[in-house]
C-alpha cells in the first residue's frame, strides 16, 4: 500500500475520532466537568482502531486485532466504573468510543465513505440529545401505538398483498399491493411531519408551526389559525403567514409524491405546481416583513395516523383511482378533469397518487395527468381558502384572499400556457 494511501486512511480515522470527541467535549466538558474521553482521546481511539487493523493485516492474524481491541475495551470499562462512582451513570460515551475504534478499523480497510458517514451520523445522534429527550417526553401512548401500527402495515400487511389486478376495466386499476403501498407512503409523510412538530414543539412560533403543520395537515393549520384569529385579531397577519406556509408545503408534498410514483410525470407538472408554491412563498415573505411576532403557535395536532385512518385513505385512494379511470373511459378528458376537481375538494394526496399511477401505467397521457393534478391542487386550495374566509376574522379574510387569488391565477395560468 502506498504511503499516501496509508496517510489518507489514518488521517481520516484521526479526523473522525476528533470530530466525535469534540462533540463529547462540548456536551459534557468544561472547567468543572470531568469526562472519560475528549477530542484527543477519541482521535487516539480511532487511530488505535486503524493500527489494530493494520497489525492484524501484517501478521495475517485476526487474533492480533481482537487482542488490541480487548485492551482498549478494558480501558473503557475501567473508565466507566470510575465515572459511575461519581454519579455519572450512562453508556453513551463508552459506546461512542467503541464506534470510534471500529471507524478507525473501517478507515484502514478502505471503507472511507462508510466511515465518514458513520462518524457524521454518530456525531449527529450525540448532538440531538435535547431534541430526542423533548420528543420522548412529548410522546403519548397513542403515539407509540400509532408508530407500531405504521410498522405493522408497512412490514407485515404490505408484503402479503397480491401485486396484480383481477378485474376487467375500469376495475383493472385496483391493485391491492399498489393501493396499500400508497397508504404506507402518505401515512409515513404525515407521521414524519407530526414527529417533527413533537420534536420542536408546536409552541415554537406561528410561522414554524404552519411550516411543519403543513406536513401533517394543512387543513388543520388553516382551521385552527382561522378560528384563533377571531380571539386574537391583532395576530391575523401572522396567522395568514402560517396558513400560507402550510399551503406551500402541500405543493411540495405533491411534487414529492409525483417524483416517487412516476418521475417522468414530474417534468410535466413541476412548473405550475412550483410557480404556485413560489407565489405563496413570496406572499409569505411580504407578510413576514410587514408584521413580525414572537407569539407562539399553540396549535393542537392529533396523531395523523391510526389503522382506521389508513384504511379510510386506502378506500378513498381506490375510489378516486376507479372514478378517474371510469371518467376517462366513458366521459373522456372532461370527465377526468371534473373528477379531479371534485376529488381535490376532499384530499389532494389521493388524486395526485392516482394520476401519477395511471400515467405511469400508460392509462393516461402525461399532459392529462399533469393538468388533472394541477386542477386538484387548485380546488383544494380554494376549499381551504373558503375555510379561512368563513371561519376567520375580517382582517384575516382581507389578507388571505390575495394569497388564494394569486395561487389560483398563477397555478391555473401556467398550466394552461405551458
Amino acid at each position: 500500500m502506498e504511503n499516501i494511501d496509508l496517510f489518507l486512511r489514518f488521517g481520516t480515522a484521526i479526523a473522525i475520532g476528533f470530530l466525535i470527541g469534540l462533540q463529547r467535549e462540548y456536551a459534557h466538558g468544561g472547567r468543572d466537568q470531568m469526562i472519560i474521553a475528549g477530542e484527543r482521546t477519541f482521535a487516539l481511539f480511532s487511530l488505535a482502531g486503524a493500527m489494530a487493523a493494520m497489525v492484524a493485516d501484517q501478521l495475517s492474524s485476526a487474533l492480533a486485532f481482537f487482542g488490541i481491541i480487548l485492551v482498549l475495551g478494558l480501558f473503557t470499562t475501567m473508565a466507566y466504573f470510575t465515572s459511575s462512582r461519581s454519579g455519572n451513570v450512562g453508556l453513551t460515551t463508552e459506546v461512542a468510543i467503541v464506534i470510534a475504534i471500529a471507524i478507525g478499523a473501517l478507515c484502514y480497510w478502505g471503507y472511507l465513505t462508510l466511515a465518514v458517514a458513520v462518524g457524521i451520523a454518530t456525531t449527529v445522534l450525540l448532538s440531538i440529545k435535547l431534541e430526542t429527550d423533548r420528543l420522548a417526553r412529548a410522546l403519548t401512548r397513542e403515539d407509540i401505538l400509532a408508530a407500531l401500527q405504521l410498522a405493522v402495515i408497512s412490514a407485515i400487511v404490505l408484503p402479503i398483498l397480491p401485486n396484480e389486478s383481477f378485474l376487467p376495466p375500469p376495475f383493472d386499476v385496483l391493485n391491492p399491493f399498489k393501493i396499500w403501498l400508497m397508504v404506507v407512503f402518505i401515512s409515513g409523510i404525515s407521521f414524519l411531519g407530526y414527529v417533527a412538530i413533537k420534536i420542536v414543539g408546536p409552541e415554537q412560533g406561528i410561522g414554524l408551526t404552519g411550516l411543519l403543520g403543513g406536513m401533517a395537515s394543512s387543513t388543520a393549520v388553516t382551521l385552527s389559525f382561522s378560528e384563533r384569529s377571531n380571539r386574537e385579531p391583532d395576530l391575523s397577519k401572522p396567522f395568514v403567514l402560517a396558513i400560507t406556509l402550510a399551503w406551500t408545503v402541500m405543493f411540495a408534498r405533491v411534487l414529492i409524491e409525483v417524483s416517487v410514483v412516476n418521475p417522468a410525470l414530474l417534468g410535466q407538472v413541476w412548473l405550475p405546481i412550483t410557480l404556485a408554491g413560489l407565489v405563496g412563498l413570496i406572499y409569505c415573505g411580504y407578510l413576514f416583513f410587514v408584521q413580525r411576532t414572537a407569539e407562539k403557535g399553540d396549535v393542537k395536532f392529533s396523531n395523523p395516523f391510526d389503522l382506521m385512518s389508513a384504511i379510510k385513505f386506502g378506500l378513498l385512494y381506490a375510489l378516486v383511482l376507479l372514478i378517474s379511470r371510469a371518467a376517462q373511459m366513458y366521459l373522456g378528458e372532461t370527465g377526468l378533469y371534473l373528477s379531479s376537481i371534485i376529488s381535490g375538494l376532499a384530499d389532494v394526496d389521493a388524486i395526485t397518487l392516482s394520476m401519477a399511477e395511471l400515467s405511469r401505467t400508460g392509462v393516461l397521457g402525461m399532459d392529462q395527468a399533469a393538468l388533472a393534478i394541477v386542477l386538484a391542487t387548485m380546488s383544494n386550495t380554494l376549499v381551504k381558502g373558503g375555510i379561512a374566509i368563513i371561519a376567520g376574522s375580517s382582517t384575516l379574510r382581507k389578507s388571505i384572499i390575495p394569497a388564494v387569488v394569486m395561487i389560483l391565477v398563477v397555478g391555473l395560468g401556467s398550466a394552461i400556457l405551458f
